[in-house]
């Protein structure tokens, strides 16, 4: 059962939500999230709370908000659980033959990382820099938006349109679709470089 949507939604989330904003800290802090996690973590709380609140507003809007935490506390754990990559600095101890790598594997891993390189250079300029400083360099989503001078939503927004348009690019071969960069906004249809 949902209430009606008499006032905006911003007005409705920071009265609502917001106020909770040090208890959801500590709810994340107490339930395993360290370092810049619980940022990370309250910051897509707090964006899934809102997208769903876009749509009907919840009765109980503190119960929602510890419930959709929890169920983001879950979903971590699980994909934690199912994918565990641990970057490997000397091969020498793990008894690794990469020797015996066949060359069609090896050209097909290359051709990969190639495809993603093209894929990770057609995104926009901004789009690219925050992809680049988030999944490459590590940065907590705060220090991002701090470094670029942008929100902290911002830098969602560019990350979801960079994964979605890198998997687009890397799924769809090389007849995916190009992201127009500034040089190619300054030529007009017949190829020519239009005079500024």
């Amino acid at each position: 059962m949902v209430r009606p949507m008499p006032d905006r939604l911003d007005d409705w989330f920071i009265r609502e939500i917001l106020v909770h904003e040090e208890a959801l800290m500590h709810y994340l802090v107490r339930n395993g999230a360290r370092g810049d996690d619980p940022a990370d973590l309250r910051q897509e709380v707090y964006a899934r709370i809102y997208e769903a609140a876009g749509k009907a507003r919840p009765l109980q809007p503190r119960a929602f908000l510890f419930t959709t935490a929890r169920h983001l506390l879950t979903d971590r754990l699980r994909r934690s659980k199912v994918v565990s990559i641990e970057p490997v600095g000397d091969f020498e101890p793990l008894h690794v033959l990469v020797d015996e790598v066949s060359p069609e594997r090896w050209c097909g891993g290359r051709q990969v990382l190639k495809r993603l390189a093209e894929a990770f250079d057609r995104l926009p300029d901004r789009c690219r820099e925050v992809v680049w400083l988030r999944r490459v360099q590590h940065l907590s989503q705060r220090e991002v938006a701090q470094q670029l001078g942008i929100s902290e939503k911002t830098v969602e927004k560019h990350i979801a349109k960079g994964m979605r348009l890198m998997a687009d690019h890397f799924h769809g071969g090389d007849g995916a679709v190009r992201v127009p960069s500034a040089a190619d906004a300054a030529t007009t249809a017949d190829g020519r470089r239009r005079a500024d």
